[in-house]
């Protein structure tokens, strides 16, 4: 059985026979070890890139955010999560992921309105961490509203995909959806967080999307032989997920 779970992950098209009328998509449990790694790795992702998002980053050309490393990883564990779990634990995820975010701003807030002390050297950091995490909660207002609108695009058409082809088209589907949940996501994303990176003008809004979205993109493009592997992987060690596609009677 564990052989053949495998076998869907990485089989070619044309290896792959008819699809049966009453064969369904597999989901396994969330209630696993592996949903929970998940999950927390998305959470402290989504965290970590709302503060150093908050940086703005001129490299050449290209104009981005403190955070443009890290947020193709949020997404890659959404892919994973919806493709394994299904639509209903990546959306559990994604809310989880800005639950944390949200209470991040608030205990930065409480740190910064807390009286430090008087000395020269204390004002002067005191100063410092007002202005690097006061404007946080404008990054996570634009990260809740890009990342919610682009994630839920994202899950919605792999779990469509699915339905349509089984555990065939992996890639296709990993592919297909990033790139409508990134446009919408930096679309957003930009238009909220511009002011607080410090683009004033816009040619460098312009310049922020294109290159946000470019990169996102192709960064989720080239983890792509990496994130089939993991799925695979966990596709393996979920019990229940082999039962389902057992119980399904998913053709192989």
């Amino acid at each position: 059985m564990h052989q053949r779970g495998y076998h869907f992950a990485v089989m070619s098209h044309s290896s792959i026979p008819r699809l049966s009328a009453t064969a369904r998509p597999a989901y396994a449990d969330r209630g696993s070890g592996h949903y929970d790694i998940l999950l927390t790795l998305m959470c402290v992702v989504v965290i970590l890139s709302n503060i150093g998002g908050s940086k703005g980053v001129q490299l050449g050309p290209i104009t981005t955010d403190g955070g443009f490393f890290l947020f193709p990883l949020a997404y890659v564990m959404g892919d994973i999560t919806t493709e394994i779990y299904g639509i209903k634990a990546a959306r559990r995820a994604i809310v989880m992921g800005f639950i944390c975010a949200i209470l991040s701003v608030l205990c930065f807030w409480a740190i910064i309105a807390l009286p430090g002390f008087t000395d020269p050297y204390s004002v002067a950091h005191d100063a410092a961490l007002k202005m690097a995490l006061g404007p946080l909660w404008q990054m996570v207002l634009a990260g809740l509203c890009g990342f919610l609108a682009g994630q839920f695009t994202n899950s919605v058409i792999m779990v469509r995909l699915k339905a349509t082809w089984l555990e065939r088209g992996l890639v296709g589907r990993l592919m297909g959806s990033t790139g409508a949940g990134e446009a919408i996501d930096t679309i957003i994303f930009c238009a909220i967080a511009a002011p607080v990176v410090g683009i004033s003008s816009f040619g460098q809004w312009c310049n922020y999307a294109f290159f946000g979205f470019l990169w996102k993109t192709l960064a989720e493009y080239a983890c792509i032989p990496v994130t089939t592997r993991v799925i695979a992987w966990i596709k393996l060690h979920e019990p229940s997920y082999q039962e389902r596609l057992a119980h399904e009677d998913v053709p192989s």
